[in-house]
């Protein structure tokens, strides 16, 4: 569903229409499941910052073009060539990602994201931060990053930090795909519109009135004229969407094996976790949850469970500072290119880790991941949270 009609056809990757008020950001590249490249951010973040100042943007809303995808994550293949070539692309791609993903979570108006198809990675990241995120039936919401040497970022160590531990811990390791019902469960989403209610919110926003909050020929009127308090409007916002769609499902598979999950994920660690798993894989959700976790690479698991750990504590500015430096380890020492090339590059599905199993993972080696390359002053993202 794209409020902008034309956006497959146009040639920006990333687009920005004015539309009653909604600043909308279409990310654009449908053929590579719209993934997000350095220049997206840029053009985001600089976008985003104008439309803060802008009185005639009265909220911003973010969504995918095609069918198939909000977004499926950042722009891996590049990240992958900068790393191999010994350039320093990737990590000035995340510095500038990390700045963007904060500047959603603190922006001054609302933030709307219609995660309509896959929602992965990066995705998550432009995704999470928004003050109303609006599932559909074709929501499929993933952080899969253990399955290519990586760990979950782009805020997760915030974001899953605020779910119930157990399922911050099944989302973040296992990287399993979970549906609207489950993303409303987890609370990694606020509305799940169901059928055609993703056309009929289409045309509320076209026809949104801002001075009285309800859908209808919105009216011309003198500048100014608006309340401009943001939690005021966002109120307004939500009392038109949310009975649109569900914001409470009895029908999320995950209820239907929480305490399993539970079960399970209270482990002491990773290795705790997966021998919980072997000794009931006789039942098919243990089983599959196994499995997934059996192709993951056990450095990254055991790096992302501690990350789980830290993060809790931690306020945004802070986790995303953590995550930078786990970053940096993952490309200069950890899993990622080995990762990236089987499962991308060479595609045979068959990633040599550095550590063939979690036992051969060194404790130290988990807990150097967290040690900083920078100085504490000479962090890149020192200034995060300062204004």
């Amino acid at each position: 569903m794209n409020l902008r009609n034309d956006a497959v056809e146009a040639k920006d990757e990333v687009l920005f229409e004015v539309v009653n008020g909604f600043g909308v950001i279409t990310l654009n590249r449908p053929r590579a499941l719209n993934a997000i490249t350095h220049g997206m951010v840029r053009a985001m973040w600089a976008q985003l910052n104008v439309w803060a100042q802008d009185p005639a943007v009265r909220a911003v809303l973010i969504e995918g073009a095609g069918e198939k995808a909000f977004c499926a994550g950042g722009d891996v293949r590049a990240l992958y060539e900068s790393r191999v070539n010994h350039a320093n692309e990737h990590q000035a791609f995340f510095i500038d990602e990390y700045r963007l993903d904060y500047l959603i979570h603190r922006y001054p108006k609302p933030y709307i994201a219609l995660l309509d198809g896959i929602v992965m990675g990066g995705g998550m990241g432009v995704a999470q931060g928004a003050a109303l995120r609006i599932a559909t039936d074709r929501t499929r919401l993933a952080m899969p990053e253990t399955g290519i040497g990586l760990f979950p970022d782009v805020g997760a160590s915030w974001f899953l930090g605020h779910l119930a531990p157990t399922l911050a811990r099944y989302l973040g390791l296992s990287g399993v795909t979970v549906n609207a019902a489950d993303a409303l469960y987890c609370g990694l989403a606020d509305v799940w519109l169901e059928g055609d209610a993703p056309a009929q919110l289409k045309a509320m926003l076209r026809d949104f009135d801002w001075r009285t909050g309800a859908a209808g020929s919105p009216a011309k009127r003198p500048a100014g004229q608006y309340t401009s308090d943001s939690a005021d409007l966002l109120e307004r916002l939500r009392a038109v969407i949310l009975p649109l769609g569900r914001t409470w499902t009895d029908a999320a598979p995950l209820a239907q094996v929480r305490a399993s999950l539970d079960r399970h994920f209270s482990a002491i660690d990773v290795p705790g976790i997966v021998a919980s798993l072997t000794n009931d894989a006789r039942t098919p959700w243990a089983a599959e949850t196994l499995a997934l976790l059996q192709q993951r690479s056990p450095l990254s698991l055991c790096v992302t469970d501690l990350q789980l750990q830290k993060g809790r504590r931690l306020d945004l500015a802070d986790a995303f500072r953590m995550e930078l430096v786990l970053g940096y380890h993952a490309f200069a020492t950890g899993d990622f290119v080995e990762g990236v090339r089987a499962l991308l590059i060479d595609k045979d599905k068959q990633p040599r880790w550095r550590y063939a199993t979690l036992a051969d993972v060194p404790a130290a080696q988990a807990d150097a991941f967290f040690v900083s390359p920078w100085p504490e002053d000479g962090h890149p993202l020192k200034a995060l949270g300062e204004h």
